[in-house]
């Protein structure tokens, strides 16, 4: 025979958990996803702090070359000078040498002037001043000349007549434009 016991309060009559084991089943996947989402927090805290070092090197980096290229400039700019102002030299030399001479002729100072002018030249070729000194009939090139005046003429209209004054260019940059008398339109 078959013993009828009542069933125990806390023992489901099926095989479902009971409500313990699904607090406790609850708490355990909260802590689960506490866990995972800490680890997460501590992954990006680990990036975050990784970043903002890179960040901060990075800026270093850039205001280290920017402060290298600005002294680079000025040291350049100085030293430019410097070479410009040492090929000056032997033209300051030929001009003191001239002028020290008590009892020169006029054709000794002639001679002196045309080699110190030589000297000169040779100065800002080095220094890349080329002269602009347009030919009679060259096209007139607002870039490179100013037009002083205009005058009627048997060569084509806009072109150059007569240079009054030689331009210069330093490094394919116009320094002083050449004072020219162009052609009247007829």
């Amino acid at each position: 025979m078959s013993e009828n016991k009542p069933p125990e309060q806390n023992q489901p009559l099926t095989g479902a958990p009971s409500p313990e084991e699904l607090e406790a089943a609850q708490a355990a996947y909260e802590f689960d996803e506490l866990t995972i989402a800490q680890a997460e927090v501590s992954t990006l805290q680990a990036k975050n702090t990784e970043l903002a070092d890179s960040y901060l090197r990075a800026k270093a980096e850039t205001e280290n070359a920017r402060r290298r290229a600005d002294d680079e400039v000025t040291k350049a700019r100085k030293f430019a000078l410097e070479s410009f102002a040492e090929s000056l030299l032997p033209v300051t030399d030929s001009l003191e040498a001239a002028l020290a001479v008590k009892d020169a002729t006029p054709e000794q100072i002639r001679e002196g002037a045309e080699a110190t002018l030589k000297q000169l030249k040779s100065a800002l070729e080095r220094n890349k001043v080329i002269e602009i000194n347009p030919t009679s009939g060259t096209r007139f090139d607002p870039h490179q000349h100013q037009a002083i005046s205009m005058v009627p003429a048997e060569q084509a209209a806009n072109t150059v007549v007569s240079v009054l004054q030689k331009g210069y260019l330093i490094a394919d940059r116009v320094l002083r434009p050449a004072l020219v008398t162009v052609t009247a339109p007829k």
